[in-house]
């Protein structure tokens, strides 16, 4: 699909370092849009479509506040810039710890790449078990960007259980029930993403998918061989 790609208005102080653009089909009707296949779940299920959007752009920073935190929420394409670079939008790195800012820096992405992955995240939140209907146009360009639809397809990429739709309405403390996911946490790309059970995303932490499963089968072996 040959998108439109024509520049959209962009008031984030960030602007400079990446315009965004229109991700409708090229020669549509109608006003540009930069997440056209999120209109419907905007309407029906607002939280479901900011989170999609929120996870794809930015990073998950710190969950505390202070200067040796970092920031919260940050864009992952904002990440790319230098130290130097940083300091002109106010953010001094050398105030933060050495593994908050490797975290940072583990996060980001070009714009191209968090517009895919939002792609991708919309395409699987509609082939969850309990999804509402997808509308016909937009299952056709979610299809067209990111193959077939599969009914009730979507499980969690760590324990590979089908994650229902209505986890997104379930929360503890604050914390959601299911979590934007990577096979490799240090890879964020469409081909790479998910969406997982938030205790199996805690669970993996910083391994990939692959040593994961190497770590919990190293684990079962030695409990295996402890009860014989």
């Amino acid at each position: 699909m040959e998108l439109c790609k024509k520049e959209i208005s962009n008031t984030s102080k960030y602007k400079g370092v990446s315009e965004k653009y229109c991700h409708r089909e090229l020669n549509h009707t109608g006003r540009c849009s930069e997440y056209p296949y999120l209109t419907h779940l905007k309407a029906t299920h607002k939280r479901v479509a900011d989170k999609v959007v929120r996870d794809s752009t930015m990073t998950t920073g710190a969950a505390w506040k202070s200067k040796d935190a970092g920031p919260n929420r940050i864009l992952r394409w904002v990440m790319l810039l230098s130290d130097e670079e940083l300091l002109q939008f106010g953010l001094d790195m050398s105030l933060m710890k050495p593994g908050v800012v490797a975290k940072l820096r583990e996060k980001s992405a070009n714009y191209q790449e968090c517009m895919l992955v939002a792609g991708k995240l919309a395409s699987l939140v509609y082939q969850m078990p309990d999804a509402p209907a997808c509308p016909d146009e937009i299952k056709n360009y979610l299809e067209e960007r990111f193959g077939a639809f599969t009914e009730n397809s979507t499980t969690c990429i760590v324990c590979r259980e089908p994650l229902s739709f209505s986890l997104f309405e379930v929360a503890q403390r604050g914390k959601a029930e299911i979590e934007t996911a990577h096979s490799n946490p240090r890879t964020h790309s469409d081909e790479n993403v998910g969406f997982a059970h938030r205790d199996c995303n805690i669970a993996q932490g910083n391994k990939t998918l692959e040593e994961f499963y190497e770590w919990i089968e190293g684990i079962l072996v030695r409990v295996n061989d402890s009860n014989n």
